[in-house]
């Protein structure tokens, strides 16, 4: 079962690369180049972790993940060129589940989506008794 994997960054150029650095039998990957078009997608397709960029236009990714908190548990992993303390902070109090700085390698990226999709998942079981009763 692949990984419904939604990359919300305004810099196409980055998700034609995370694209190409994600195993496409391993991920069903989606990008939304604005986060109108990324919250929207949210909602409606349910992605399995959303990976977020920071620094955009109009709505900024502390906002984003801030709106997708209000309807969502979806697991929000951000991608950032900015390492600061205070950056990361701001983003994990916002609701960010995982941050990582750009660049990054692929093997680390996967890992640190797998991680993500598999709490969220093992979370989700806890939460919902009928989904152990359907999976055995």
């Amino acid at each position: 079962m692949s990984i419904k994997v939604l990359s919300i960054d305004d810099d196409i150029e980055m998700t034609d690369l995370l694209r190409l650095l994600l195993d496409p039998g391993a991920y069903d990957f989606t990008a939304a180049n604005s986060v109108t078009e990324g919250i929207d997608f949210v909602r409606r397709s349910k992605p399995d972790v959303v990976i977020l960029d920071l620094f955009m236009p109009g709505m900024d990714g502390w906002q984003a993940c801030k709106e997708i908190r209000k309807f969502s548990q979806v697991p929000i992993l951000i991608l950032s060129v900015n390492n600061t303390p205070g950056m990361v902070a701001r983003a994990l109090d916002a609701g960010a589940d995982d941050y990582l700085v750009k660049p990054v390698t692929s093997g680390v990226l996967m890992a640190h989506l797998n991680r993500l999709v598999r709490r969220a998942r093992m979370e989700e079981h806890a939460r919902n008794p009928a989904l152990r009763l359907s999976t055995h």
